[in-house]
């Protein structure tokens, strides 16, 4: 059987910029440009200034903010206390900030879950969050987002984005457990002696202001730069940066909300967001998102969650298991265990229980290429889904000339272990409209939903813009449960 397509096409749309800090590594030349601003006239400036803000302003939301942010953050580098105007605070912000066309090159490998709100519908629609993968210059992938409905009948709208673009406005360290930090040292292989003196010198609980200072007295001595004990420091804060949270404006649409690369492992970007609506054994509803931040040179799997899309908590995923691309997370325990599925060999599927949801340290192989389609790889294609059937999972497989195809698999309710059904053929391979993009020949997905008797899938068309397909769920079940 095959998925039915849609034609509806999701294309990057390289307007849509957002504002974010224009870095230079030369102190030197901060300082000649600071210099250059202040030799400036106050008429001038405003001369200067207006000419930004004319130019800039209606490109964007919150831009003088966003200015003045960056002054303060540029302070440092004055040479004197001359008490500055605002204008001319405004105007040195401007010249350390730069749009980002965060489209130009992709808008791929799409991720659905049922809106958190669903109020002021017609009977039988559902409203939909689509999570997206935006790469722009320099292949720097964020996480966007676009909302839609499908109505009864499985006719579906995507909601237009508006041309607004604004990063957080806020950035916060959360409190961390000391136990907890030094078991991702010893994962890590940082727990050296340096890194034992520097936890030794931390409360039971302690905030990044608190590391910092700490690690700033410890390493002081030690003047050796690129040394043991300096390059040992900055790993321990490049973990604990690594685990953050932000929040959006209520009044900042859906569209408009983007989650930029912030730590030092996401410094090169992050990818492929499988989110999923995870209920708690209370009934408590969470989405989580299982990515991979990458720095350029190593990919860290790292744990997203929200309640409302508005407010997200990033953290690190923990553990021996916890390598390579491609988590998904179940959406409830099973046998009051978490669970997840993962490919930690590049190559096959495995399952994974665990009691703390941050921390892995087991697997199971549970599936491996079989048919030509998949005899490169397998991988899953978001988080399972759960039918009266079993556990639905749509997976990817790459088969000649490394052509990416969707398929399914279903696995046993209460012992996902057990491999109920295959797909010997792809639901979903590239055609003649899709083979072309940044990546040939791949059709990808990161998570689809069951509205009615249809699975929706929404699928990247090769890594360069997104589309949606359809597939009869019952047709599909029976296939699976037969095969």
């Amino acid at each position: 059987m095959k998925a039915i397509r849609t034609g509806i096409v999701i294309k990057p749309d390289y307007k849509r910029v957002v504002y974010r800090p224009f870095t230079i590594l030369s102190e030197e030349r901060i300082i000649k440009i600071i210099g250059r601003i202040l030799t400036l006239s106050e008429e001038d400036v405003k001369k200067e200034l207006g000419q930004v803000i004319t130019e800039f302003e209606v490109r964007h939301q919150r831009l003088r903010n966003f200015f003045l942010n960056r002054f303060e953050q540029m302070e440092k580098h004055l040479l004197t206390d001359q008490v500055l105007s605002e204008e001319r605070k405004l105007l040195i912000g401007a010249y350390f900030t730069q749009e980002y066309s965060m489209e130009s090159a992709a808008l791929f490998n799409p991720s659905m879950v049922w809106h958190p709100d669903q109020s002021d519908l017609p009977e039988g629609s559902r409203r939909f969050i689509l999570s997206l993968r935006a790469t722009g210059e320099g292949h720097l992938s964020s996480i966007t987002f676009r909302s839609g409905v499908i109505d009864k009948e499985n006719g579906i709208t995507i909601i237009a984005p508006t041309r607004y673009v604004t990063t957080s406005e806020s950035i916060t360290n959360p409190v961390y457990e000391k136990k907890l930090f030094e078991r991702k040292l010893i994962e890590l292989d940082l727990l050296n002696d340096f890194a034992k003196q520097v936890m030794g010198s931390l409360e039971d609980s302690f905030a990044i202001t608190d590391l910092e200072n700490c690690i700033k007295i410890l390493v002081r001595p030690f003047k050796k730069k690129g040394g043991e004990k300096e390059l040992t420091a900055k790993a321990i804060l490049s973990l604990a940066l690594s685990n953050y949270e932000i929040e959006y404006s209520p009044d900042q649409r859906l569209s408009e909300r983007i989650i930029f690369p912030h730590s030092p492992s996401e410094i090169n970007g992050i990818e492929d967001a499988r989110f999923v609506e995870f209920t708690d054994e209370n009934g408590e509803r969470t989405y989580y998102a299982t990515y991979t931040a990458f720095d350029g040179k190593v990919t860290f799997p790292q744990l997203l969650e929200t309640k409302d899309f508005l407010h997200f908590k990033i953290s690190t995923l923990n553990g021996p298991e916890v390598e390579n691309k491609g988590m998904a997370l179940f959406p409830r325990k099973i046998n009051g265990l978490y669970a997840m599925i993962s490919r930690q060999d590049n190559e096959n599927i495995f399952l994974m229980y665990s009691e703390h949801l941050h921390f892995w340290y087991s697997k199971q192989l549970i599936l491996k290429p079989t048919y030509p389609w998949e005899f490169v790889q397998l991988g899953n294609c978001g988080s399972p889904i759960e039918t009266e059937a079993g556990w639905l999972v749509l997976s990817h497989g790459v088969g000649a000339m490394r052509e990416y195809s969707i398929g399914a698999f279903l696995l046993d309710k209460n012992d996902p272990s057990k491999v109920i059904g295959r797909l010997e053929e792809p639901l979903l391979t590239p055609n003649e409209n899709e083979r072309e993009g940044y990546v040939p020949n791949v059709v990808y997905s990161c998570g689809g939903a069951i509205h009615g008797d249809e699975l929706i899938i929404p699928y990247a068309m090769s890594d360069h813009a997104s589309s949606i397909a359809k597939v009869n769920l019952s047709e599909l079940l029976k296939k699976l449960t037969e095969s």
